[in-house]
C-alpha cells in the first residue's frame, strides 16, 4: 500500500474553513458519536468531486469512505452546499459592486453521458446522440449558479422552465425579471411557465448562417459555468444513482471554485 500524502489540493485552507465551520457543523465537534473531524471528511468529499475517485479508493490518509459518504449524505439532505453557494454568491457580487441578488438570469442544459450506476436514470438525447442526464442550470450574469434540476436526457429543456424559474426566484427573493435562454426554450408554454414566476424569456438566436462555434450574447456565460464544472472530473458523466447526489456534487464543486475566488480576492 502506497503511504499517505500530506495534503491534497482539493483540502480546504485554514480561511476557506473559517467561513464552512458554520454550515458543516451540524452536531458539535465534541459529541459522543464523532469519530471524525468534520474538516477531514469535508475535504475527502471534495476530493471525491474533484478527482472522480472511486469512494472504495479514497486516499487512506482520509477517514473511511463510508464515514465520509454517510456525512455527506447527511449535509446534502440539509441543504448545506446549496446554502453555502448562495452565500458565497452574494458575497462575491457585492464584492463587485453587484446588488445582492440579480434581476436577470440564463438558462441552458448540457447532458452528461450515463454509466451503469445511473442507467435506470438515464434517457435518449436525440440532439446529442447520447443516452444520459441532463444538467438543466441557471446563472447570473456572472456565471454563478442560482438553481439546478437533473433529468433524463430525453426530457426537453423548455419543460423544465417552470420549475426552474420557480427555484431561482426562491433563491433570490423573487429579483429576476428576465430570462435569456437558446432556441431550446422557444415555444409558448416555455413563456407562459417563466411569466408565472414575474420573470420574461427572452430567446437569444443565431444571427445568419452559423459556420463552426459561434459565441453568442449572454449565452457563453452559462457555458463557461459548465465548463468549470467541467473540471471535477465526478461530474464528467453521471456516476450517481440518485439525481439529488449529481445535483449535490455540483453544489459542492462550485461552492469550491466560489470559495477560492473570493478568499484570492479579499487577502
Amino acid at each position: 500500500m502506497n503511504a499517505p500524502r500530506k495534503g491534497y489540493p482539493s483540502d480546504v485552507t485554514d480561511a476557506e474553513w473559517e467561513f464552512l465551520t458554520p454550515y458543516l457543523t451540524l452536531m458539535r465537534e465534541d459529541a459522543p458519536q464523532r469519530l471524525h473531524p468534520s474538516r477531514k471528511l469535508f475535504d475527502a468529499l471534495r476530493y471525491v468531486v474533484k478527482t472522480g475517485c472511486v469512494w472504495r479508493y479514497l486516499p487512506n490518509d482520509f477517514p473511511p469512505w463510508e464515514a465520509v459518504y454517510q456525512q455527506a449524505r447527511r449535509w446534502q439532505a440539509a441543504g448545506v452546499f446549496e446554502a453555502i453557494a448562495h452565500d458565497l454568491r452574494i458575497v462575491e457580487r457585492l464584492l463587485k459592486d453587484r446588488r445582492e441578488n440579480p434581476t436577470a438570469t440564463i438558462f441552458d442544459a448540457r447532458t452528461l453521458q450515463s454509466t451503469p450506476e445511473s442507467g435506470a436514470r438515464a434517457g435518449y438525447d436525440g440532439a446529442k446522440k447520447r443516452n444520459g442526464s441532463k444538467v438543466h442550470a441557471a446563472v447570473d450574469t456572472l456565471g454563478n449558479l442560482l438553481a439546478l434540476t437533473i433529468t433524463a436526457a430525453s426530457e426537453q429543456e423548455r419543460a423544465q422552465v417552470a420549475e426552474l424559474a420557480r427555484r431561482v426566484q426562491e433563491a433570490t427573493g423573487g429579483t429576476v425579471e428576465l430570462a435569456w435562454a437558446d432556441q431550446g426554450y422557444t415555444g409558448p408554454d416555455a413563456a407562459g411557465a417563466a411569466a408565472e414566476e414575474g420573470i420574461e424569456l427572452e430567446i437569444v438566436k443565431h444571427d445568419g448562417a452559423k459556420k463552426g462555434f459561434v459565441l453568442l450574447p449572454r449565452r457563453w456565460v452559462v457555458e463557461r459555468t459548465f465548463g468549470w464544472l467541467g473540471r471535477s472530473r465526478r461530474l464528467a458523466r453521471d456516476y450517481e444513482r440518485l439525481a439529488e447526489t449529481l445535483a449535490g456534487y455540483h453544489w459542492v464543486a462550485f461552492l469550491g471554485l466560489l470559495l477560492g475566488r473570493i478568499i484570492r480576492q479579499t487577502s
